[in-house]
């Protein structure tokens, strides 16, 4: 019996969250930086002679079947299985089991990595062609209309192509901009950077609805916040391709400050608690990744001061981990028999 394997990463994103988020790209166009790191969510499919399915999540030591696909109790990680092999038209028995490196909502685009996973898996199992963009765009499409979590367009792009990436979303396309950083400025940043864990996750839904809800009303202060937020991506692009770090950091928190201005709930006490502190460390900038509300905290360094930020945001109950670079994106495999 050959095992299908998959891996995709998760992402940071640096800036521009929020205008990826529909009906605002399509209007007036939106514009993401973000790279993948080297936590992953992977998937392996085997197949069964008996027509019988089984979901596991290997990181929980939970599973759901033996049963027919469309009898299984639709919940959680099941959902995107079922989504994804409706799509493939399979019709025979499999066992699909599942892991994350990092909870769903803690803001690194864990859901979407994973649902990127199951489809490179699926697409090597039937042996189907299909470029990145296909990818992206069936994950996409699987995530937020066949499995109804909402969201905006990013996730599926950066956990496909990997690596950093200015991305576009137009009304007639989207568009992925490999971004050529120098390898000196790639390593400053690993060395310099840390991922903090604020302990708490969040459900995005409420927060992107209600910013939706502003832009179609037309609220003056989230349109600002948004243009001002496309100007800003593209001076950290510039940034990163100059080799400025220090641009980078200052920008990264001028992002966050405008992020703030497009619903109240995007932080709170805790999280900013958690970033004063940092700053008063050793951190030159930072902001919380995906929607807001809780996840995970990126900080850039002074150098040197790394230690001392990663010993602060533990002592008020965050959690640090380094940063890691994946520059490869979706990668999948057969393993040995």
């Amino acid at each position: 019996m050959v095992k299908i394997r998959a891996r995709a990463p998760l992402r940071v994103s640096y800036a521009g969250g929020g205008t990826d988020v529909p009906p605002y790209p399509g209007l007036k166009g939106g514009v993401v930086l973000s790279s993948t790191i080297q936590n992953y969510a992977y998937c392996s499919i085997a197949s069964r002679t008996d027509g019988m399915v089984t979901v596991s999540r290997e990181d929980q030591d939970v599973s759901t079947g033996p049963g027919r696909l469309g009898q299984l109790e639709t919940s959680g990680e099941v959902e995107f299985v079922q989504a994804v092999a409706k799509r493939f038209q399979v019709d025979e028995g499999f066992d699909a089991n599942l892991r994350y490196d990092a909870v769903p909502g803690a803001g690194l685009g864990s859901s979407s990595a994973l649902c990127v996973a199951l489809i490179g898996a699926f697409r090597e199992w039937r042996g189907t062609s299909m470029t990145d963009y296909d990818i992206a765009n069936l994950a996409y499409d699987v995530e937020r209309n066949d499995v109804g979590i909402p969201g905006g367009l990013q996730d599926q792009y950066a956990s496909t192509f990997g690596g950093f990436n200015l991305i576009e979303f137009k009304k007639e396309a989207n568009i992925v901009n490999p971004l050529r950083i120098k390898r000196e400025t790639l390593n400053e940043l690993e060395y310099s950077s840390l991922l903090c864990f604020t302990g708490t996750t969040r459900r995005s839904g409420g927060i992107l609805q209600r910013q939706i809800e502003s832009y179609e009303n037309k609220e003056l202060k989230v349109m600002d916040a948004l243009e001002r937020m496309k100007e800003l991506t593209l001076q950290m692009k510039d940034s990163l391709l100059t080799g400025n770090l220090t641009e980078f950091a200052g920008l990264l928190n001028s992002e966050w400050e405008t992020k703030k201005a497009l619903d109240s709930a995007i932080s709170n006490d805790e999280i900013d608690k958690l970033l004063q502190a940092a700053r008063r460390n050793g951190a030159i900038g930072g902001k919380l990744l995906g929607a807001g509300g809780g996840g995970f905290l990126f900080l850039y360094c002074e150098p040197g001061k790394r230690v001392h930020v990663e010993k602060e945001v533990e002592h008020l109950g965050g959690k640090a981990f380094p940063v890691r670079f994946d520059l490869e994106g979706l990668q999948t495999w057969r393993s040995p028999k």
